[in-house]
């Protein structure tokens, strides 16, 4: 049986495809319709609709409070240099490296099988042998190298 973060999920991105890829909702009217806390939205959102993901959220709180979700329409190549240039910078963490790579399969830019190569190098355990206070580094280094070789074989 799925989890119910997986049931709102896939609730939310089905809403998403048929609204042309953006969406305002209000927290409680869903978290009553999935018949649970509020919190239980905000992790999805949170974990599952991040920028990493491809995903962008307008929040306001309060009696006219919406939640607005925009699903972000960018060039592969241009997705790409965004990592090098921008987000992953000296360090990352494990959990937003594999959000990265779920977002670049999800959008057909590497395969399921590029994309658990790529998962199973940047692992806390492939690095077992490493302080910890540096394995954030190896892991942005890595990242790197690997968005590198996938635009150079683009090309």
């Amino acid at each position: 049986m799925a989890r119910l973060s997986d049931i709102i999920e896939d609730f939310i991105k089905s809403l998403l495809n048929e609204s042309d890829g953006q969406l305002e909702l209000q927290r409680n009217e869903l978290a009553d319709y999935f018949e649970c806390a509020p919190s239980q939205i905000n992790y999805v959102l949170a974990t599952r609709f991040s920028i990493d993901r491809g995903y962008y959220i307008e929040s306001r709180r309060g009696g006219g409070g919406y939640i607005r979700i925009i699903r972000l329409d960018i060039d592969e190549d241009d997705y790409l240099m965004y990592l090098l240039r921008e987000r992953i910078g000296s360090r990352i963490s494990q959990q937003a490296a594999e959000d990265i790579i779920q977002h670049m399969l999800d959008k057909g830019i590497i395969d399921r099988r590029e994309s658990v190569i790529m998962k199973s190098a940047i692992q806390d355990k492939a690095m077992t042998a490493l302080p910890a206070n540096i394995k954030d580094s190896i892991r942005a280094n890595l990242m790197k190298s690997m968005l590198m070789a996938i635009l150079t074989m683009r090309s």
